[in-house]
């Protein structure tokens, strides 16, 4: 497991609160020690945003990894109302 860093977020660091493990071809985002979101298949599953700044964690996350990330309700509509969601 590693510590995310921010790239894209205006945030120096995100102080060891988000975390991304692989696990059988799987990135998976830990927030808050909860696992809040992963990417498989370059499928986008979210289970929650939770809080605003497990929402930051979630953009920064998928950012990273190639997708689009721009708010929240972008991110609803792409990839938890979409069943399609193979956006990468």
């Amino acid at each position: 497991m590693e510590e995310l860093k921010p790239q894209y977020d205006n945030r120096k660091s995100f102080y060891n609160k988000a975390n991304v493990k692989t696990e059988n071809n799987k990135l998976i985002l830990i927030s808050y020690k909860t696992e809040v979101c992963f990417i498989e298949n370059n499928k986008v599953n979210i289970k929650g945003f939770y809080s605003d700044t497990t929402l930051r964690h979630i953009k920064e996350f998928l950012k990273q990894n190639g997708f689009k990330a721009d708010n929240k309700k972008q991110i609803e509509d792409d990839y938890i109302n979409n069943p399609n969601n193979n956006l990468k």
